[in-house]
């Protein structure tokens, strides 16, 4: 059953992202290999970093769990039977291994990536987070390079990433960066109650853009992940909804809930 919701359902962001990451990047991945076929390969690829949490400035690897003395007892007399002072268990910040898919289109010949793909994560978009300098160094890097940038922010919370003059109002963005002219992005914005667009995915040299449509990716994902079942409906929101969508979802979850 597919998603009530006619574009991206609200209800995946603060509940099942990560798994619907993965997910999405496969079957776009599977919705461009015709696309670019034969010169063009599409490859899954990730990197790994490692997320402090918020406010552990030191970024020093330590245990989860920390044995504290409540207070410190005199030491005993001769003869007497020494005893321990009641420990305190205290929770200590861990730094979580993150893992994030993206596509890279290759050169079938050269093997040189010529477009890199990326979906967004909630950490790309936390404020100080590990997350989001391990991105923004990557975006620095690719656009220091020839290779194209296309940016998919499928995330309604969070800081949008860095452009010059502020984005359009919408709720989902998808940015195409081409190689030349470098400094220029195409924005396509989108809100909540409209289906994912298609964009252009560019290639090398004079070939053409391939047009890649993301409301079937969406959908793939959705019903290959069995979020119609396994999300609940019922639950708030999160991040919570403007004022006007939040009468328009409570209409669309009632009329799926309705017999």
């Amino acid at each position: 059953m597919p998603s009530p919701f006619p574009g991206m359902d609200p209800f995946i962001e603060g509940v099942v992202w990560e798994d619907f990451h993965h997910g999405f990047i496969a079957e776009l991945s599977a919705a461009m290999v015709p696309l670019v076929r034969p010169r063009y390969l599409v490859r899954r690829e990730h990197r790994v970093y490692v997320e402090h949490d918020a406010g552990d400035e030191d970024r020093v690897l330590r245990a989860d769990v920390a044995v504290t003395l409540q207070k410190r007892e005199p030491a005993p007399a001769a003869g007497e039977a020494a005893s321990l002072a009641a420990p305190v268990a205290v929770h200590l910040p861990i730094p979580a291994e993150r893992r994030e898919g993206f596509l890279t289109i290759r050169d079938r010949k050269t093997m040189e990536v010529v477009t890199v793909v990326e979906l967004l994560s909630p950490a790309n978009k936390r404020a100080g987070s590990d997350g989001r300098r391990q991105y923004i160094s990557k975006r620095q890097e690719i656009l220091g390079s020839e290779t194209h940038l296309v940016e998919l922010d499928l995330l309604r919370g969070g800081l949008r990433l860095p452009t010059v003059e502020p984005l359009p109002p919408a709720d989902y963005y998808a940015l195409v960066c081409r190689n030349h002219p470098r400094s220029v992005a195409e924005v396509y914005p989108w809100t909540l109650r409209l289906p994912l667009p298609q964009i252009p995915i560019p290639l090398a040299g004079g070939d053409p853009d391939v047009l890649v449509d993301l409301q079937p990716v969406f959908t793939a994902t959705y019903d290959r992940a069995g979020y119609d079942y396994s999300l609940d409906y019922g639950e708030a929101i999160d991040p919570p909804l403007s004022k006007p969508d939040v009468p328009w979802a409570a209409e669309i979850v009632a009329g799926r809930e309705a017999p």
